[in-house]
């Protein structure tokens, strides 16, 4: 990572300020947060080149509004350009600054002069944030860039079932989710486990302030009709091995998914370490996966005459 940790958020508003578009009221930077109608901007984290030769974006948001998660159907209101406008952004977000939720990797060939633009229009402000292979935004978020007593901290392995599909890093794609069948009002089984070194980055390796589980889980709806609901969206992780700072780490948690409507739907889960969201700052290390699920209507009741 070439950019200073405390600078991710930075990086956010210096994009705002500089590839905002503005339709229906001046965005500035500094707009504060509050509880209904206000806007959600994309951030670009960084960029990372791949062994293949590609590249690929890392890309989260901020929702302005502290007491509404947010739909917004892809569409013009949700869409990138040029190209496909899906490129496997939310429909569904959450409060807050949400770190790396999703990832896409372009080719090779992809210039650095070429940019992908993520136009997000929420309550009448039209937001619109280019990401571009800028050098001062080349990140590593498969591996800490300060190193520590134990060596360099990577991401938690995060699998749903054990043993089960897993997962490193913070590139959970649509086309690698997990997929899981429901039925509308029943509780669908959500059961995870990981594996985690116990190390942390914070940026500037400052010591650790506060030591709590050594993976921390956020689940939460990505796209779907309906409305979901986690019975615990931050599923707490109880350790099967290790649990303090640079003791090797391994843990379980489960929870339930419950949808009101039939359809497709795509839930997504973050799994941080020490270093907490968005790595501290440091662009590293946490993981990200998605599960797909299939959801069909009531089973049809049997009536006898």
């Amino acid at each position: 990572m070439t950019r200073p940790g405390l600078l991710r958020f930075g990086a956010l508003l210096a994009l705002v300020a500089g590839g905002a578009m503005v339709s229906a009221q001046t965005l500035l930077p500094s707009t504060p947060p509050k509880g209904f109608g206000a806007s959600i901007t994309p951030a670009f984290e960084g960029w990372f080149d791949n062994a293949d030769g590609t590249h690929t974006f890392m890309i989260g948001y901020f929702n302005r509004n502290t007491a509404a998660e947010v739909d917004v159907p892809l569409g013009p209101n949700n869409m990138f350009t040029p190209g496909t406008p899906d490129m496997g952004q939310p429909t569904h977000f959450l409060t807050g600054r949400r770190y790396g939720m999703f990832i896409y990797t372009v080719p090779k060939e992809f210039a650095k002069t070429q940019k992908l633009t993520w136009t997000l229009t929420v309550n009448g402000v039209t937001s619109k944030v280019p990401f571009y292979m800028s050098s001062d935004y080349n990140i590593t978020p498969m591996r800490a860039s300060e190193e520590g007593p134990r060596g360099y901290n990577v991401p938690p392995v995060l699998r749903f079932g054990t043993p089960g599909e897993s997962f490193t890093g913070p590139i959970g794609t649509i086309a690698k989710a997990v997929s899981r069948m429901a039925t509308v009002g029943v509780p669908m089984a959500l059961d995870l486990t990981a594996d985690d070194d116990a190390q942390y980055s914070s940026g500037a390796n400052t010591p650790l302030n506060s030591a709590g589980s050594p993976v921390e889980l956020v689940i939460s709806k990505y796209r779907g009709p309906g409305n979901v609901t986690i019975a615990d969206p931050r599923a707490k992780m109880t350790a099967t091995k290790g649990g303090k700072p640079d003791q090797p780490f391994s843990g379980k948690a489960a929870t339930t998914a419950t949808f009101d409507e039939p359809g497709d739907y795509l839930l997504h889960v973050t799994a941080n370490d020490y270093s907490g969201n968005g790595g501290g700052g440091a662009a590293c290390c946490w993981t990200t996966a998605l599960v797909k699920v299939s959801v069909k209507g009531d089973t049809p009741r049997m009536t006898g005459r």
